[in-house]
């Protein structure tokens, strides 16, 4: 199950009001890339296609994931961090075999 942290929830929504975005979904999906093969990719979306995957886990926030990256995800938490350097979202996910050193991009154990 994916799951998003309460800052996650809010940024997700201030964002969607800032862009005037009410009827998106957040789209999270998993693209080759970076030094240790994958990195997530977290968009805003119009449509639900018929291959997806939708959690809702506030009544504002539909998150819509491509059933072939689903189970790459399941075990996805979502947060929203921000520091002195400015603010981003975190992944973290359980089937996270390594990381690079930034932090980016990874490698999976069911890959």
């Amino acid at each position: 199950m994916i799951n998003c942290t309460q800052t996650a929830i809010e940024e997700l929504k201030r964002l969607k009001n800032n862009y005037d975005l009410d009827t998106s979904y957040v789209r999270i999906k998993i693209e080759k890339g970076g030094c240790k093969d994958y990195v997530y990719q977290l968009s805003f979306a119009q449509e639900i296609e018929e291959n997806d995957h939708t959690i809702s886990p506030d009544l504002d926030v539909t998150i819509v994931i491509d059933r072939t990256h689903y189970e790459y995800l399941e075990n996805l938490t979502i947060d929203y961090i921000e520091d002195l350097m400015g603010g981003g979202f975190q992944f973290k996910n359980i089937d996270i075999k390594e990381h690079c050193t930034c932090g980016l991009s990874f490698k999976l154990e069911k890959l």
